[in-house]
């Protein structure tokens, strides 16, 4: 039993990185800001129970702290600031986007294989038992990056930045059992800035083009 317990606890944060990988295309596939949001929050809810479940397996207590501020400022506090926002500006759907849903999910696969493909040379030479989610973490950083592209509301766009830091936080978690501690830190007092300021910066580009679209920032003359 000793030799099949990390065996399994090695599966079981598969399947949780898994979980988190599902809700990247899920946010990919909504239009409906709102159910974007939806999706974040439990992406974080995600990673937090994987990043507790590791805790919980290598005995190192600071991941515990981690996944409750993830649980706190990612599935809680950052959510509903999003939400404020999108009921102020009253913005209920995305309906135009730069690349459409069913082309941007074959994207999202593909960027799948390339993660995977990046990453098999480096996970064999590994011995965590988290390694076999490093592939998933840089795909999941990956369609953050595509999300923030793929769109053109500011509201989504957000969404893609925060997933992608969910990505790099799982994948601190799969090469490393996570970042010292005030390190993890810093970086979610920075993601909880960030989003107060998006909100701001949202309310602003509506006030200036009654629009939350990016581009129509392209208008500004010099």
């Amino acid at each position: 039993m000793p030799l099949l317990a990390p065996h399994i606890g090695s599966q079981m944060v598969d399947l949780g990185s898994a979980l988190l990988l599902l809700t990247c295309f899920a946010i990919v596939a909504q239009r409906r800001l709102s159910a974007c949001v939806d999706l974040f929050a439990l992406q974080s809810v995600f990673l937090a129970l994987t990043a507790a479940l590791v805790a919980f397996l290598t005995g190192i207590h600071h991941i515990y702290i981690a996944a409750a501020l993830t649980v706190v400022i990612k599935a809680v506090v950052i959510p509903r600031i999003l939400k404020q926002v999108i009921e102020r500006l009253n913005v209920k759907r995305e309906l135009e986007m730069n690349v459409n849903v069913p082309t941007g999910l074959l994207i999202c696969g593909a960027l799948v294989i390339l993660a995977f493909f990046i990453t098999q040379p480096i996970i064999p030479l590994g011995f965590l038992l988290t390694r076999d989610s490093l592939g998933i973490a840089l795909a999941i950083v990956l369609i953050g990056f595509f999300t923030m592209i793929a769109r053109k509301k500011a509201v989504t766009q957000v969404i893609g930045f925060l997933v992608m830091e969910n990505g790099l936080f799982l994948g601190a978690t799969a090469a490393a059992y996570g970042m010292p501690l005030i390190v993890e830190l810093g970086i979610f007092f920075d993601v909880l800035v960030g989003a107060l300021i998006i909100g701001i910066y949202s309310h602003r580009l509506q006030d200036a083009f009654d629009s939350v679209d990016t581009t129509k920032l392209t208008t500004l003359k010099e």
